[in-house]
């Protein structure tokens, strides 16, 4: 009897061990849940910062498409052709030419040793008169006692004097918007950028050095024919 009792205890015993086991496996369960939870609604919550890289493109990418639409949208307006204007052909240029000359081109023209006037009348075999503006004084002048000798050579009676009524000493606008304006002129310069410039205005050709000499470039055939 007194060893049937003891084993009834000793199996109550393991029972409430099971049983105290078991609620504790059941609570560090529900710890353990919770903390998913919880790291899983603070993920949610996680908020992208206005710096963010991706907004910032699409930002870029919604801007771009509005103002093409804009563009799009505005009317085109289209320059008036000028009536000397036969598609690429002008038929104001002919001889005597009206060269306008920049400031690298006397530069250039002083180091190759070539005289202006002369080595102009060689290329186009024809009379040629250079034209200088305002502008292109105003930068010889500024550029001080190193190019004396390119300012005493722009300041020859043979060169025409073209006044400027603009604001400033940039001579490449000057000299693009004039050539915009009146289409009988032909642009001397060395400059690669105002070179680039030029050429997408039709009709004005362009002279520059090469070689020791003067090369002209987009002279009409017509025209190149008669100075042949």
């Amino acid at each position: 009897m007194v060893w049937s009792t003891r084993r009834r205890s000793k199996a109550a015993v393991r029972t409430t061990g099971s049983a105290g086991t078991r609620s504790q496996d059941a609570a560090d369960s529900e710890t353990m849940g919770k903390a998913k939870k919880t790291r899983k609604f603070a993920a949610v919550k996680r908020m992208i910062s206005p710096r963010d890289t991706r907004i910032n493109s699409v930002r870029k990418a919604v801007a771009q498409a509005d103002e093409k639409k804009r563009k799009a949208a505005e009317p085109k307006q289209i320059d008036q052709i000028p009536s000397n204007m036969f598609f690429k052909y002008n038929s104001a240029l002919g001889p005597p030419y009206n060269v306008i000359v920049d400031t690298n081109f006397i530069n250039f023209s002083i180091k190759n040793k070539l005289e202006v006037v002369s080595a102009m009348m060689d290329c186009l075999l024809a009379k040629c008169t250079p034209c200088i503006t305002d502008c292109v004084m105003a930068e010889l002048e500024k550029l001080g006692h190193k190019y004396r000798v390119a300012l005493r050579l722009a300041k020859d009676p043979r060169f025409e004097r073209l006044p400027c009524t603009h604001k400033g000493t940039y001579a490449d606008d000057c000299l693009l918007q004039r050539v915009q304006q009146h289409r009988c002129y032909v642009v001397a310069t060395c400059d690669r950028e105002l070179k680039r410039r030029i050429r997408k205005v039709p009709g004005v050709p362009i002279m520059y050095i090469s070689n020791r000499k003067y090369v002209i470039e987009r002279l009409p055939e017509a025209n190149a024919a008669k100075i042949k």
